[in-house]
């Protein structure tokens, strides 16, 4: 398995912040089983790596380590399970280490200096991140127009409504959603209904 597999397996990645009184276990088998198998949990509590552990053993279930900043959270989220590695922005020792270790890993870009550095490393397949914020679509095609072989997950502000206008474009493999659990949300019947909408998002992509 490579990154430019996980990026294609689902039109969206969840992208979860997990917060007491949801059992990462449950929450998984109820993505998997809507269509969402690909799974972001971000290294944001200090739950995060036993969500990881949790949800790993959930069959059908590919997770990820999100907001992984330096080779020892790296380290750490391999250690819990995860298959693969997302990072906000993208340093040369993040990238050689990931490299190292084979694990597919998605670093964060905004501009095409940073574009370059990732190519220079081997990477072809970026989050462009934070994507609202650093332009919106607008941003993202004027920054893939000269680099044909790059593709992107964007990620950051990008909604239910906004999804399918982003995955129109041609660059863009899967998109991050927040959207699908809410902060604080425990109710895996409303996740549910949210994540299998978001896997049919594609049919109502212009």
């Amino acid at each position: 398995m490579n990154i430019d597999s996980v990026m294609r397996m689902a039109p969206v990645i969840p992208v979860l912040t997990i917060e007491p009184g949801l059992d990462p276990a449950a929450l998984a088998e109820t993505l998997v089983e809507a269509g969402l198998p690909v799974i972001e949990v971000t290294l944001r509590t200090p739950g995060a790596l036993d969500a990881i552990r949790a949800m790993a053993g959930v069959e059908g279930a590919v997770v990820g380590a999100g907001t992984v900043l330096n080779e020892a959270q790296l380290a750490q989220a391999i250690d819990a399970g995860a298959q693969f590695i997302v990072s906000p922005g993208l340093t040369n020792p993040l990238a050689l280490a990931a490299r190292d270790t084979a694990i597919p890993f998605l670093p964060g870009v905004a501009t095409a200096s940073e574009l370059m550095r990732g190519l220079d490393l081997g990477l072809e397949r970026f989050k462009f991140f934070p994507a609202e914020a650093a332009g919106g679509l607008p941003a993202l095609k004027a920054l893939a127009a000269p680099f044909g072989n790059v593709r992107f997950c964007p990620t950051g502000g990008i909604t239910e409504q906004s999804a399918p206008e982003w995955l129109a474009h041609s660059s863009v493999l899967c998109v991050g959603g927040s959207w699908i659990v809410r902060k604080g949300e425990t109710d895996l019947g409303a996740i549910g209904d949210r994540a299998r909408a978001a896997a049919r998002i594609r049919e109502s992509a212009p």
